[in-house]
């Protein structure tokens, strides 16, 4: 009887966040080398989650990540994986790849996970939903640099999602893009996911990967930071707290805030219903960034 109680508390917490977030659109950010685990519970937990979201009454899009994958791609096909400040170098032969395993791979996966499940999901390639413009990373002792097909995206199509939203169809979005030239670029998934949560007037956005959040120090995984506020971050990018692959995930979360994201968390993907312990509880898990 105890632990039916128990649950029982658990609905209750849960139910004024169930209230308060009816109708509204949630990005989830699916990235981390969980996602390649051989473990399919972890990835069905994930999946599981964004079903409970959608049979709530909220809106999930997925914009989901695959760089794992895509270097074992590279190195059967014998290319090489170059990376400039977390940037990867893409030629063309490189980006058509890059679009064959995120677009027709990974993001099928996906789909058919949340479909499998009870849920109702609908893959796109970035291809068809983000329009980018050409990436230049800039450095100290090189200046700028040509990292080949590589997009920065300025500007979401959001009818077909729209579209989804309506019909209670969760979209799930590779981080591909059409440049202005109309070649596929190989674009930043959380970078993508933040322009999409902008796009959509999302009420959160959650970023989803193989780390706890923002950690104070990278080696101790109890020097989690579980609150941030915008007018920190740069203090925090000073005192190396935020660096290398980090920055631009968490510039892209600034960017959401500022344009009226009302929350950004980063959350480890491995911990069982992180996504609904980040929503659903009082406490929450990861590291909240907000105004």
């Amino acid at each position: 009887m105890d632990s039916l109680i128990e649950k029982a508390k658990t609905l209750l917490e849960a139910l004024p966040y169930i209230q308060k977030f009816r109708g509204k659109t949630f990005i989830i950010k699916y990235g981390g080398s969980f996602m390649n685990s051989p473990d399919t519970s972890v990835r069905d937990g994930v999946a599981r989650d964004i079903v409970f979201l959608e049979t709530v009454g909220i809106n999930p899009v997925v914009v989901h990540g695959g760089g794992k994958a895509i270097s074992q791609a590279m190195k059967k096909a014998g290319l090489p994986s170059e990376f400039v400040q977390g940037m990867r170098i893409t030629d063309n032969e490189s980006a058509l790849l890059v679009e064959q395993v995120l677009s027709k791979e990974i993001n099928p996966q996906i789909v058919q996970t949340i479909n499998r499940l009870g849920g109702e999901a609908m893959g796109f390639s970035g291809t068809e939903i983000f329009t980018c413009r050409k990436h230049y990373v800039h450095t100290a002792e090189k200046g700028k640099i040509d990292v080949g097909f590589v997009g920065d995206v300025v500007h979401v199509n959001t009818a077909p999602l729209l579209d989804c939203i309506d019909r209670n169809i969760t979209p799930v979005i590779s981080p591909t893009a059409r440049g202005e030239d109309g070649e596929i670029y190989n674009c930043n998934a959380d970078v993508s996911a933040a322009k999409c949560a902008i796009s959509l007037d999302a009420k959160r956005l959650v970023f989803m990967s193989d780390v706890p959040g923002l950690l104070r120090n990278p080696d101790d995984l109890n020097s989690l930071i579980p609150h941030v506020q915008t007018d920190e971050v740069d203090r925090l990018k000073n005192d190396g707290i935020v660096g290398k692959g980090m920055i631009p995930k968490i510039d892209s979360a600034v960017e959401a805030v500022k344009s009226g994201v009302a929350k950004v968390s980063l959350v480890d993907g491995r911990v069982p219903h992180a996504v609904m312990l980040e929503i659903f509880t009082d406490e929450g898990v990861g590291t909240e960034l907000v105004y």
